[in-house]
């Protein structure tokens, strides 16, 4: 097993621990130019702190999905995909992804207008020399994180 010198989840565990759980994720932060990876390392650790405290959500499965650095609910199956990513088309950019086919982003979009740029239905775009607004982003983390049980109480409630 190759061992990165960046922190990681295993299966099963809500907090990351000092090997990636998959090395081929460990390689993936360690090809990013800096500063980007240096802000997406920080982004994985939110997600990871994000789903610890957010009830229902359980450990995270961290892997690669399109070759980008993805978070799975899936244990406990409560929420959408999250992937983090440079944004090759904007240098100095990195974004987080949310599956398109939910509501995710348009929510972000009206709740916090002014505090990210998003890119159509599937990204925030963050830049690498600003500051983040942190408490929106874990906010946004963690609806992604409990958006399947969001919508299962929604379906309940409908009956």
């Amino acid at each position: 097993m190759t061992k990165s010198k960046h922190s990681a989840s295993r299966r099963g565990t809500s907090k990351p621990d000092a090997v990636f759980s998959d090395p081929a994720v460990g390689t993936v932060f360690d090809l990013y130019p800096e500063p980007i990876r240096t802000r997406l390392l920080a982004l994985r650790q939110l997600i990871f702190d994000t789903a610890t405290v957010t009830p229902g959500v359980g450990a995270l499965q961290e892997t690669l999905k399109w070759g980008q650095p993805s978070y799975l609910t899936a244990d406990s199956k409560s929420g959408s995909t999250i992937r983090i990513d440079q944004v090759k088309s904007a240098p100095g950019h990195y974004g987080v992804y949310f599956h398109c086919q939910t509501d995710l982003v348009e929510t972000f979009r009206e709740l916090y207008p002014r505090e990210f740029t998003y890119v159509g239905n599937r990204c925030i775009m963050l830049n690498a020399a600003d500051a983040v607004a942190e408490p929106a982003l874990r906010h946004c983390v963690a609806l992604a994180l409990t958006y399947h049980l969001t919508k299962r109480k929604v379906a309940k409630s409908e009956r």
